[in-house]
C-alpha cells in the first residue's frame, strides 16, 4: 500500500495530510513533524510513505479555505482506518453543525449507544482525520474543553474560529 502525504502551513502549525488511493486517511497537527510522521507510520505499518504535494492539491486547498474561514465542509473522499464502531462514531461527528458542539453523551445518543459515552470518547480520541472529521466539536457534559489530541489550545482555536465564521457566540 502506498500512502501519499503533504504538509500544509496553518494557524495551528504544520498539518500533515495523507491519502490512500481511496481517499484522505490521516490529518494530524499540533505536534512536531517527526511525531506526526511517526503517528502515520503507526497507523499504516509497512506502507510506503511518499511525499507528494502535487498529488493532494484539492485536499490542501480545501483545508487552507477552512483555515481562512471560507469553507465549512469538505468535499474530498475519506478512507479512515478503524473498527466498524469507530467509523460509525466518526461519521456521526459530521452531523455536529459547524460552529456548534455536542457532549460525549449527545454523540453517544446520536449513534444509538446512550450509555456508551466512554466508548464514544475512545472512538473520538482515535479519529485519524482531525479537523475534517470534526472531533474538536465534542466537549464535556458541562461544556468544558476536554481531551483533544491536538491539544486544548488548538481545540479552543478551532471552536472559536468556527463560531466566528458562523456568527455564533456560544458553544
Amino acid at each position: 500500500m502506498t500512502i501519499r502525504y503533504a504538509w500544509l502551513a496553518s494557524p495551528l502549525g504544520a498539518v500533515l495530510v495523507a491519502s490512500t488511493e481511496r481517499g484522505v486517511c490521516y490529518v494530524s497537527f499540533g505536534e512536531g513533524q517527526p511525531e506526526a510522521m511517526e503517528g502515520l507510520r503507526r497507523q499504516y505499518p509497512g506502507a510506503e510513505l511518499r511525499e507528494d504535494e502535487a498529488g493532494l492539491p484539492d485536499v490542501c486547498a480545501e483545508l487552507a479555505e477552512y483555515f481562512a474561514g471560507d469553507r465549512r465542509t469538505f468535499s474530498f473522499p475519506l478512507d479512515p482506518k478503524g473498527t466498524e464502531f469507530q467509523r460509525k462514531v466518526w461519521a456521526a461527528l459530521g452531523d455536529i453543525p459547524y460552529g456548534r458542539t455536542w457532549s460525549y453523551r449527545d454523540l453517544a445518543e446520536h449513534v444509538g449507544s446512550p450509555n456508551g459515552f466512554r466508548a464514544v470518547g475512545l472512538a473520538n480520541r482515535s479519529n485519524p482525520i482531525g479537523i475534517v472529521v470534526p472531533c474538536h466539536r465534542v466537549v464535556g457534559a458541562d461544556g468544558s474543553l476536554v481531551g483533544y489530541a491536538g491539544g486544548l489550545e488548538a481545540k479552543r482555536w478551532l471552536l472559536e474560529h468556527e463560531r466566528r465564521v458562523a456568527g455564533h457566540t456560544l458553544f
